[in-house]
């Protein structure tokens, strides 16, 4: 059978094939950026209208008392299913970079007598620089470290260990079964950077005894650009859960405007300032279309499209004209990784004849597979396009 008959073939038995007329995407363009911006949901633009028109301007100021108020904890409980957790451990609020403070500092805390922050040595950039400034207004050392050492440099002195769940240049899927417990037996607590895993694969964060997590929204989630980020605190851990950002927002009496803070009870006290509402209710309005969506169908789905993609590319194109980073196995997330010595060049033409992925310097062509809306055709087209380009 030829790749497009296959393709035809695939989206032809895709059980999740008809929630791509869910999204607003322009004709004719392949879009495989959804693991920087994923795309909008038709509803949301509606659902924003209404918002604006009979929430803020029908309701005013009265709307904060008539669900506003309480949007962090009940965006947070849609999202908690997505990770494996319970109710009552997910918050939505502030930005991933803010979150991943908040995380770390407390974990930093939960163990007074250890002096190092350990981070994975490929860890999106903003982690990284995050990690350095919690080691350093807590009198902590950083240790960088990769996934596959950890068990080398992890010890009586590790107090916490910040993992990214996929690797976001090359897609490389970690285990977070085996890391979290690594870390667990030398006694410290894992933060796990999920941006690049929920909405792509079954998560299970509660089974795990994973301590804390972050993420965003406006990946794979399709929360829109600039979404607020998720914080997960495991149950048992949220009476001691001591963050940094004591604003009013995670006060037990917000409204009360005592001079002194206390914490609130259980994961509100993860929240820090005013919440992004807009915002909030667009991702709100967004994560609808998750309800009835088997993550295992979204996870064979992306496993079949990246094959499907790297199976394209590897019969289209000449030996050696690219090189595949991400794994063939199914330790990798859902997106494609390929090295080439003009990537940005080759980015740009891709983008211009609206076949849309992304580059990271300084060689790496990046293609995101969301299993939501992207189909088998819109890979065999990639791959199509990528090889009239390089052609070129």
């Amino acid at each position: 059978m030829d790749l497009t008959a296959r393709a035809a073939k695939l989206d032809a038995e895709d059980p999740l094939a008809h929630l791509r007329a869910e999204f607003d995407l322009p004709p004719g363009t392949v879009y495989l950026d959804g693991n920087s911006l994923g795309a909008p949901l038709r509803r949301v633009a509606d659902q924003m209208q209404r918002v604006v028109r009979e929430q803020w301007g029908g309701r005013l100021i009265r709307s904060w008392s008539e669900g506003w108020w309480e949007a962090p904890r009940r965006v947070g409980e849609r999202i908690a299913p997505l990770l494996g957790a319970a109710p009552g451990q997910v918050v939505v609020a502030d930005s991933t970079s803010v979150n991943l403070f908040k995380a770390l500092v407390a974990a930093v805390r939960l163990a007074p007598g250890r002096r190092e922050i350990v981070v994975d040595a490929a860890t999106f950039p903003t982690d990284g620089y995050i990690a350095t400034s919690v080691a350093e207004l807590t009198g902590r050392v950083l240790r960088t470290a990769d996934a596959d050492e950890l068990p080398a440099v992890l010890g009586d002195g590790t107090a916490v260990v910040l993992l990214n769940h996929v690797d976001y240049r090359t897609g490389r899927l970690h285990d977070m079964a085996a890391l979290t417990a690594r870390v667990h037996a030398a006694g410290a607590r894992v933060v796990w950077d999920l941006c690049h895993s929920v909405g792509v694969l079954p998560l299970a964060l509660d089974a795990l005894g994973v301590d804390l997590a972050v993420g965003c929204t406006y990946k794979f989630l399709n929360g829109g650009p600039g979404a607020p980020a998720f914080l997960y605190v495991r149950r048992d851990l949220q009476e001691a859960f001591d963050q940094p950002l004591s604003g009013w927002g995670g006060h037990r009496e917000p409204f009360a405007m005592a001079p002194d803070y206390v914490p609130a009870e259980g994961i509100e006290r993860g929240r820090c300032g005013t919440p992004d509402i807009l915002s909030l209710l667009a991702l709100e309005s967004a994560l609808e279309v998750w309800d009835g969506v088997a993550l295992a169908d979204v996870r064979a789905k992306g496993l079949s499209l990246t094959d499907f993609f790297v199976e394209c590319v590897t019969e289209l194109l000449p030996p050696g004209a690219v090189e595949v980073l991400t794994p063939r196995d199914e330790r990798r997330g859902h997106q494609v990784s390929l090295r080439h010595p003009d990537a940005e060049a080759v980015m740009t033409e891709l983008i211009a004849r609206e076949v849309i992925g992304d580059f990271r310097s300084p060689d790496v062509l990046r293609f995101g597979f969301a299993p939501l809306y992207v189909t088998h055709a819109d890979a065999l087209h990639a791959a199509r396009t990528l090889t009239d380009v390089l052609e070129a």
